[in-house]
């Protein structure tokens, strides 16, 4: 079993840095793209546990997500501009994930994953 503790951060760059620390002890890079956070669990099968998920998800909320969106539309390229602007939209009126949401759904995609809340 794994636990990410929502103690041990607070905004998306944290998240990263627990889930390296917990999944990745052997690799030389770390995770910093949620992309990249869905590609190392295809190797990953069990329980993983999110103790704190409460504090996690106000603190990954809405207004992180926003800012998240809003860096993204600023940098330009890379991103898809046009998508990201949806996305934000979306969130602005109450339909879009917030980040929480979105790490939650990438987990639970895994279906060798078993994902609880705590």
């Amino acid at each position: 079993m794994t636990v990410i503790n929502g103690r041990h951060f607070s905004d998306l760059e944290g998240f990263y840095e627990e889930i390296s620390r917990l999944l990745m002890k052997d690799e030389d890079w770390k995770v910093g793209t949620l992309d990249g956070f869905d590609d190392i669990l295809y190797g990953f099968q069990g329980q993983i546990t999110w103790k704190d998920s409460q504090k996690s998800r106000e603190e990954l909320g809405f207004d992180l997500t926003k800012e998240f969106y809003e860096n993204k539309i600023r940098q330009g390229k890379p991103f898809n501009v046009m998508l990201i602007r949806h996305k934000l939209d979306e969130l602005v009126a109450g339909k879009g994930q917030t980040l929480f949401e979105i790490l939650v759904e990438i987990i639970q995609s895994h279906q060798k994953i078993t994902l609880i809340l705590a």
